[in-house]
């Protein structure tokens, strides 16, 4: 019976949850701790860049104040800037910097911030791939091997039952029944191994994929219908426009650029105005209600009026020019001039060590790839050289250390096999993760 077949019918019985790979992608995604981490950090970002838009535009703000002020028989109480003993403000005040229009380096900047830190998501999720694909073929794998394990058992288990009948007949020395029996005894521990192989395996993909590590599953064995290995030519090309590890550094160097453009603006003048519309007064009224100095001001001449507006308007106008801050600005250029080189000589790393890692990568499927053929001819021929092995020590042409020796040959054959699969599987995952697919 085919694996396959066989975990079906075991899932079954047991009514476990059966999980296939793209289950346990979009689980992982769901429950991964890196993933969600990266997903807060591009939403953090992408706050950062509607900020910095926000404050390209005009800008609207409330003052409420209320001053008081001891008084001293004067109209303006003992401090003399003060305009009375109480002092109301409520004003709206609109300001805009009249050159922000030209300033858009702090919103290029937090763009290119928000695009690193979507890639690093992408990154983190591809990282996060190619783990739970490690960890779900291993669990595929643990399990053949525990078949494996079962299927070495029952020959063992045969082979004592061939010895003993054989003994009794005479045809066989009582030391081929104890060789037996140790070969039995010791694949009764190989199972019992594997079956604990087996779970310690869902524990390591079941934290990445279940909210707890306590629910039972079982895993769709598909490792014999992998994807067959394209070119290289393609997975080059697919990384260098895809690559979730070059656009994390591409968007580095696009933001060191950004820095640098948002120092020099120190070198530039500030073009600002201000209104200001609201209640600056003694008095909480849009008009006063008593006799008023005309002037507002205790220090002007007290000509008296019945009443005196308050609410009313101000503007101004604002420019300030920068002179000298000791080599300050110079010395924040160039540090952000640096920053660029710096995030420009890690994106050519970055290529490189891609193309590098690519290179080998795609030497490691190819070998695994070509290597499955033979190990599944070595699975068939293992398995006749048992079956032979067994007919011949029946007729009493084979010792009994032959027998062990196939029995032996065939389980390293089939978990081989099972391994090869398994590497030329992560090969083919590593390839995609780099190429961002």
């Amino acid at each position: 019976m085919k694996p396959i077949v066989l975990l079906t019918l075991i899932a079954a019985a047991l009514n476990a949850e059966t999980i296939t790979l793209k289950d346990a992608l979009e689980r992982a995604q769901r429950y991964g701790g890196q993933v969600q981490s990266a997903t807060f950090a591009a939403r953090i970002a992408h706050e950062d860049a509607v900020q910095a838009k926000a404050g390209l535009l005009p800008q609207i703000s409330g003052l409420n104040q209320f001053i008081y002020t001891e008084g001293n028989g004067t109209a303006s109480g003992v401090y003399v800037a003060n305009d009375g003993v109480h002092v109301y403000n409520e004003q709206l005040q609109f300001h805009q910097d009249l050159l922000n229009v030209y300033r858009r380096a702090d919103v290029r900047r937090a763009k290119a911030a928000e695009a690193a830190a979507l890639a690093k998501r992408t990154v983190a999720v591809r990282g996060l791939r190619t783990t739970v694909v490690q960890d779900f073929y291993a669990v595929a794998v643990a399990q053949r091997k525990a078949i494996s394990a079962s299927v070495a058992l029952q020959d063992a288990e045969h082979f004592l039952d061939i010895t003993q009948k054989q003994e009794k007949g005479g045809e066989a020395a009582h030391a081929d029944v104890i060789k037996a029996q140790l070969q039995r005894d010791q694949r009764q521990r190989d199972s019992s191994d594997a079956q604990v192989a087996v779970e310690k395996a869902k524990v390591t993909l079941g934290v990445l994929i279940f909210p707890d590590v306590t629910r039972d599953f079982d895993v769709v064995d598909d490792l014999e219908s992998a994807p067959a290995l394209e070119s290289l030519d393609q997975f080059r090309s697919e990384a260098s426009v895809s690559s979730p590890d070059l656009q994390v550094a591409q968007s580095g160097v696009l933001q060191a650029r950004e820095e640098a453009n948002v120092a020099r603006y120190q070198y530039l003048p500030n073009f600002s105005i201000d209104f200001f519309y609201g209640i600056d007064a003694n008095q909480f009224a849009a008009q006063t209600n008593y006799p008023t100095p005309e002037s507002g001001r205790s220090t002007l001449p007290d000509y008296l009026v019945n009443n005196r507006q308050n609410l009313g308007y101000s503007g101004q106008v604002t420019l300030t020019i920068p002179l000298w801050n000791w080599g300050a600005t110079r010395s924040k250029v160039k540090q952000a001039e640096l920053r660029t080189e710096q995030a420009q000589s890690d994106l050519t790393v970055a290529e490189k060590q891609l193309h590098a890692n690519i290179a080998s990568g795609y030497l490691e499927a190819h070998a695994a790839h070509d290597q499955i053929a033979s190990l599944r001819s070595t699975v068939d021929l293992a398995q006749e050289s048992l079956r032979l092995t067994l007919l011949r020590y029946e007729a009493g042409e084979a010792t009994v250390l032959e027998v062990v020796d196939a029995q032996t040959t065939a389980v390293a054959a089939r978990n081989g096999y099972a391994d090869g699969l398994l590497r030329y599987r992560l090969a083919v995952a590593e390839l995609e993760t780099m190429t961002g697919r």
